[in-house]
């Protein structure tokens, strides 16, 4: 793992960013049994990054093409946006943009969504989001016209929703456990740093994630504080924002 690396990848990505795993993680969304010799080839975008992390992951199964991200804080309503412009820069990548002047039907991977939900406040274990919410509704606007729709599931994963998902995927349990133990931690008034050391030694000691946790280093520890003060900083800004603009209500 290289350093630069290390500060861009969310533990999300960092964790699951190898065909074998990518692969289990799908089975275990989708409740299907692909089996390991199956082909997985990765089409995440190095450089899409957001609020400076890496936390989406695409890849391709034979003719599908799986983009899944993960939402550590409160929910963004534009995801469905978010994935329409990703997914139109792996076709640009994967595609000849050549290709699309030809006369002949040009056939290309069918696209598949999901977004696992692993934020602090409360959400139902299944809900989607839809491209279609976020159109402005003209008074002119035509029925005839052609129209434009992307649908993601979002799955909570936090613990106690969606367990049969969870518990499909060695590493997806893990990573939730993981997970569900600093923030015990840090309730109990213990810090961040604190917290995550503890969390690690934690999953050493029962045996959650050892093989990638026994090769932890402090590098990776200072990446999982930044990601985990980011969360931390995401929530008060938007309880300042909520604040503020109560305030601006009152007067």
């Amino acid at each position: 793992m290289g350093a630069n690396r290390q500060y861009k990848d969310s533990l999300f990505t960092l964790l699951f960013d190898q065909p074998d795993k990518m692969l289990e993680l799908y089975n275990a969304i989708t409740g299907k049994n692909l089996p390991a010799s199956t082909p997985v080839q990765i089409a995440t975008l190095p450089d899409a990054l957001f609020m400076g992390r890496k936390n989406d992951l695409a890849f391709l199964i034979e003719d599908l093409l799986i983009v899944l991200s993960e939402q550590q804080s409160t929910l963004n309503e534009n995801m469905p946006l978010r994935a329409l412009m990703y997914i139109a820069r792996i076709y640009e990548n994967l595609l000849d943009n050549k290709m699309i002047y030809r006369q002949k039907l040009v056939k290309i991977p069918k696209p598949e969504f999901y977004v696992l939900y692993n934020g602090k406040e409360s959400s139902a274990d299944r809900k989607t989001l839809r491209l279609s919410e976020a159109f402005q509704d003209p008074p002119f606007a035509s029925a005839s016209g052609g129209s434009l729709e992307l649908e993601i599931p979002i799955i909570n994963i936090n613990k106690g929703y969606n367990e049969d998902v969870v518990q499909r995927s060695r590493h997806l349990n893990g990573y939730v456990a993981f997970v569900t133990k600093v923030r015990e931690l840090e309730n109990t008034g213990l810090g961040l740093e604190d917290s995550l050391a503890k969390a690690v030694h934690y999953c050493l000691a029962n045996g959650i994630l050892a093989e990638f946790f026994s090769g932890i280093s402090g590098e990776v520890l200072n990446m999982l504080t930044a990601e985990f003060n980011l969360e931390e900083a995401k929530a008060i800004w938007q309880e300042e924002a909520f604040e503020a603009g109560e305030a601006r209500g009152i007067a």
